[in-house]
């Protein structure tokens, strides 16, 4: 997430979307949005000064289906914050199944976990406790109805001028990236 990403609200201030500086400016030329913040520095353009939106809302109340929180690579990671689960190490990350697969172990949040290349080699086909393991914390699937992908309402989070406008969920409160 760069610094001039911009949060854009729905009508009735849901979170909608993270968008570029590009398209926020053509949705308020477009009369489709309003500006709610505006960052501290500002734009020097061939007609002058102008200060670059932090935070719009739509002016009209934009239809979309329920969300939904989708299992990925990326949604694991972000859950576990980009931290092997064994170690601690944040390089060379993968993903882990707690109870192997071959055990019947499912392909599920409750058992996938953010590994480095080395513990997952370490563990190889083993239970934790088989490999002699300890999980820093047990998986488990997010409790919140997202507005926004996982990893993006994470990074999202550790930005000040946004976190008024983003719901506050407890189980993520430790784990925030700094954008």
């Amino acid at each position: 997430m760069g610094p001039h990403d911009v949060l854009v609200l729905n009508s009735n201030y849901e979170p909608l979307n993270v968008c570029n500086l590009r398209r926020a400016f053509a949705l308020l030329l477009l009369g489709k949005a309003d500006v709610m913040e505006e960052r501290g520095e500002p734009i020097r353009t061939g007609s002058g000064e102008l200060f670059a939106p932090s935070v719009l809302r739509m002016k009209y109340m934009v239809r979309r289906p329920m969300p939904e929180l989708r299992l990925s690579r990326h949604s694991i990671l972000a859950r576990d914050n980009y931290t092997c689960q064994y170690c601690g190490s944040k390089k060379d990350l993968t993903i882990d199944h707690v109870i192997p697969r071959w055990v019947g172990g499912p392909h599920t949040w409750d058992n996938l976990v953010a590994c480095c290349r080395r513990c997952n080699l370490a563990k190889g086909d083993k239970t934790p406790q088989q490999a002699q393991m300890k999980l820093f914390r047990r998986p488990k699937r997010p409790h919140f109805i997202p507005y926004l992908a996982l990893p993006t309402y994470l990074k999202a989070i550790g930005r000040a001028d946004w976190q008024d406008y983003l719901p506050q969920f407890e189980e993520f409160k430790s784990s925030t990236i700094v954008a």
